[in-house]
């Protein structure tokens, strides 16, 4: 069957909209006229546009530039956006108007429609629901609630539930020792406690990273409207925006200091995906360290076995791979790949508006999902119940010739290196060819190769 179509009518003239979509003229403009990517604007940027047009409506209303009734109408199908509702009618592709205006305009008509079909008459889009914002203000204001959002719902829970299996492994593995490693090379003995607390305190200043950037986060720009000067809209809206938007939301957030600068950069947006690359560094390098003691089975490190989850090969029978290890190094590239897009977008800032802030969205959302459920994966999949191989350790441990560093002060570098080449080469334990070489107590010596005291 054909489609059906209704006419919608905007300041350019007619233009055909599907009949069942609740959005109008605009967005059918910005569908026809720039399809991109088939990408449309993330869920939680969308949900985030909803909370904002919420608490813009009882702004709105305590100003009394809305009647109660209409401003109830647009809170309740604004609510409804918030909550998750009719996602399959904001079709509008990441790549559009630099200023978001297009999606900004997709969430007024969807809810102009439902307002409407509650109220009995009609409800405008810019009017009533656009009513003491502009998209300069209303898009980066999304950016901003949208990502924080994430952070609280996705991103650090997932990262602190990290943090926490890795201080729990910490405790099971106090007691096993292994071989550190400087440049992949052999060096002195670690404790696995001692290498995992090193991936917790990544986490850890990671978090705090990102719990700083969130102040500047939950300033806002809204009440700036197009500019910064606030034309259209009541002096005190952006507070009273604010105060609503807390009150739906759970968060704290407060107008912007300077809402010139709110609205014509986007600073603390590339501040947090510099964060969030860090992170995607810090979870490489685990991910990495995790691979590198998995490996083998018998050619590798063999340190530690990781659950096998699946088939590692079309024609290698019996092989598995480090999956999880391996997906979660690829997803934190991404993440810093998107890092790049979020600074070069950030630059964007021509005078008095950024004009690059849908892909901004974009990539900085898609970063802090990836790293969440990046953190989830290996928390539960890769770090939880990791099986350590203590005879390879131990056997490796006896013939790491780098031991010999606790005798430099007994008998001196140079020594010392000549008994640590001598057991590499004939690759005999440390503490059989120090006794050969040097005059000192056997049971001295024990003490003092003793990896346990090395820790």
């Amino acid at each position: 069957m054909s489609e059906q179509y209704r006419i919608e009518r905007d300041s350019m003239g007619e233009v055909k909209v599907p009949v069942r979509a609740l959005y109008g003229a605009q967005t059918q403009r910005a569908m026809d006229n720039v399809a991109i990517s088939g990408i449309s604007m993330p869920e939680g940027f969308i949900r985030s546009l909803g909370l904002i047009k919420a608490a813009a409506a009882k702004a709105n209303a305590q100003l009394g530039m809305l009647e109660n009734d209409m401003a109830d109408a647009i809170y309740a199908a604004a609510l409804g956006i918030g909550d998750g509702e009719h996602l399959e009618h904001f079709p509008v592709d990441v790549f559009q108007t630099g200023s978001g205006t297009s999606t900004n305009m997709n969430v007024n008509e969807v809810i102009a429609t439902l307002a409407s079909e509650q109220l009995g008459y009609p409800v405008h889009p810019i009017d009533h629901v656009n009513c003491s914002q502009s998209s300069n203000d209303v898009i980066p204001t999304a950016i901003h609630v949208s990502a924080n959002l994430a952070l609280e719902n996705e991103l650090l829970p997932a990262l602190h539930r990290l943090g926490v299996v890795i201080s729990v492994r910490e405790d099971e593995l106090a007691g096993q020792i292994k071989t550190g490693r400087t440049h992949l090379m052999d060096a002195l003995p670690i404790s696995f406690a001692q290498e995992l607390s090193g991936w917790r305190s990544q986490l850890v200043l990671a978090e705090q990273r990102i719990i700083d950037t969130r102040q500047r986060l939950c300033q806002l720009a809204q009440g700036g409207t197009a500019i910064g000067t606030g034309v259209n809209a009541a002096p005190n809206f952006g507070a009273l925006f604010a105060w609503q938007l807390s009150g739906i939301t759970g968060q704290v957030f407060t107008p912007a200091e300077n809402l010139f600068a709110a609205i014509s950069s986007q600073d603390t947006a590339v501040e947090l995906s510099g964060q969030l690359k860090t992170l995607a560094v810090a979870l490489i390098k685990i991910a990495n360290d995790l691979r590198w003691m998995n490996s083998g089975p018998l050619s590798g490190l063999g340190e530690i076995n990781i659950k096998a989850l699946q088939p590692g090969s079309t024609i290698m029978p019996g092989k598995v791979n480090p999956v999880v290890p391996e997906a979660v190094a690829m997803a934190a590239v991404q993440v810093i790949g998107n890092d790049t897009a979020v600074a070069v977008a950030g630059q964007s800032g021509n005078f008095q508006l950024n004009v690059m802030l849908p892909v901004i969205a974009y990539n900085l959302l898609q970063s802090i999902t990836l790293l969440a459920n990046s953190c989830t994966a290996l928390a539960e999949t890769a770090i939880a119940d990791f099986v350590v191989n203590p005879e390879i350790s131990k056997e490796n441990l006896a013939k790491n010739p780098i031991l010999v560093t606790a005798l430099n002060r007994e008998i001196g570098y140079n020594k010392a290196a000549e008994i640590a080449n001598r057991a590499y080469q004939q690759r005999r334990p440390i503490l059989d060819v120090a006794k050969e070489m040097t005059d000192l107590d056997q049971a001295y010596l024990a003490r003092l190769l003793d990896p346990k005291n090395l820790v």
